[in-house]
């Protein structure tokens, strides 16, 4: 073990050390439980503490290696015991863990962030954190210190990603290391307190399979989209907030070769493909004067002179959508992106009224012709009363005729009740109708399965 140097002998005045006034010295007997405001005062304590014998560099050394980070984990519990406070060994080792956390994570978030059991964290001022797991909000015993201490860690965050916070941007969106989304938003927009969302993702997204699995599709479905992204067809995923679209993206990407060229471009970059050729956009927001500002419409227009294969925009949401459009008719065949909508009907019907928000004014009957010649197909997602994530249509969009574009199901899920424990059940099955980019696929060398048109699985 290389040895840091990191002094583990004890101070002469160690006994003298208090933590701010509250008494926290007792006199000698068990260890007792200590409460959370004698908990923060004594952490707090360690952590000053620890600073006056470790100089910034020697901490940030010590974090490099597991050995520094064992040699640092004793030191600070050997500070907690110079504290004279009467404590169990398990409280001192996550007393001493939380000091760690401080230092080199988020805090009071850490243990949440590394339990793969939650996919949302959310932070409702520094005394109420809410997570949510297989779809079921519970509340749990996490807080912050106070608000101060909750907006450090926001800015922690937040900073890390070349993004601000403050009261002249109280608003931001950023992503942690393992690409999973952060809002925050601060007073004086949030009368109460800084609030924190966190949107997980995972290191190791969901796979295709795991999506079976998990019955949010079935083999067929996934046949048949697996077709569809390597014959080059322009496909749209469909859903409300937390319905899974992210995840079905990523997914869906990992059936891209390796030899295209992707270019993917998002708000707050959060997909994790796993090509070898991908080249990441992300949109920036304006500075301190409110100048400076790049939009996703921005990076579409420059994408396409940086000879991609193929456009991943994680979810088009303004202006870029006619941009978008365009791409497609334009030889950029095989683009993916999300959207926000219930149903394949209302996607086309707001991708309309983005399109409209740019500065070319085209007819409506043009904007759907453009809308129905781009998109191949439109997957529809939703996230059922019992939590679990499903694709209810798969959907073809078959041309505009009398200024209405034409759709066609392919696939859908039939909702037809709650079985035990309050699990939606129902089933997959196909509508029986042909694809009519069947064309496309026998011209890419594809072909489906015989029958794979006329199934039915409950669930």
């Amino acid at each position: 073990m290389a040895d840091l140097n990191l002094n583990l002998t004890p101070r002469p005045d160690a006994g003298a050390l208090r933590t701010g006034g509250s008494g926290l010295r007792t006199s000698t007997g068990g260890p007792r439980l200590l409460r959370e405001k004698e908990q923060q005062e004594l952490k707090s304590a360690v952590h000053h503490e620890l600073i006056e014998r470790l100089d910034l560099e020697k901490l940030a050394e010590a974090q490099e290696t597991r050995a520094g980070q064992q040699q640092l984990f004793t030191l600070i519990q050997q500070i907690i015991g110079e504290q004279g406070v009467p404590l169990s060994s398990v409280e001192r080792d996550r007393l001493a863990q939380e000091v760690l956390d401080e230092l080199f994570g988020l805090g009071p978030l850490e243990p949440l962030l590394k339990d793969d059991t939650i996919n949302d964290i959310l932070v409702n001022t520094y005394s109420t954190v809410y997570v949510e797991r297989r779809g079921i909000l519970q509340r749990t015993n996490v807080t912050f210190k106070d608000n101060r201490h909750l907006l450090q860690i926001i800015d922690k965050i937040v900073s890390a990603v070349g993004r601000r916070v403050d009261e002249s941007t109280p608003m931001v969106d950023a992503r942690l290391k393992d690409g999973s989304r952060v809002n925050a938003i601060i007073p004086p927009l949030a009368i109460d307190g800084p609030i924190l969302s966190i949107r997980r993702f995972g290191s190791s997204p969901l796979t295709a399979e795991k999506l079976v699995l998990n019955k949010a599709l079935t083999h067929p479905m996934l046949e048949m989209l697996r077709a569809a992204v390597a014959a080059r067809l322009n496909i749209v995923i469909s859903g409300g907030t937390g319905a899974g679209k992210t995840t079905l993206l990523n997914a869906l990407s990992s059936f891209i070769s390796d030899r295209e060229r992707i270019v993917t471009i998002e708000d707050s970059a959060e997909l994790q493909l796993r090509q070898e050729h991908v080249v990441r956009l992300e949109t920036r927001p304006p500075n301190v004067e409110g100048k400076g500002a790049i939009k996703q419409r921005e990076l579409v227009i420059n994408a396409l002179r940086m000879r991609p294969d193929r456009i991943v925009l994680g979810e088009v949401r303004g202006e870029e959508a006619m941009d978008m459009l365009q791409a497609m008719n334009t030889g950029h065949d095989g683009s993916l992106t999300t959207i926000h909508a219930n149903t394949p009907r209302d996607a086309l019907s707001r991708l309309e009224t983005m399109c409209m928000m740019g500065d070319i004014r085209l007819p409506e009957k043009a904007i759907r012709t453009q809308i129905s010649s781009a998109i191949n197909i439109i997957i529809q997602v939703a996230r059922m009363s019992d939590g679990s994530r499903r694709i209810t249509h798969i959907s073809e969009l078959t041309g505009a005729y009398s200024d209405v574009i034409s759709m066609q199901d392919l696939f859908v899920f039939e909702k037809e009740g709650l079985g035990e424990n309050g699990r939606v059940k129902g089933r997959f099955r196909s509508t029986g109708i042909q694809p009519r980019f069947g064309e496309r696929l026998t011209a890419a060398g594809i072909a489906l399965p015989s029958g794979l048109m006329d199934h039915s699985v409950e669930i």
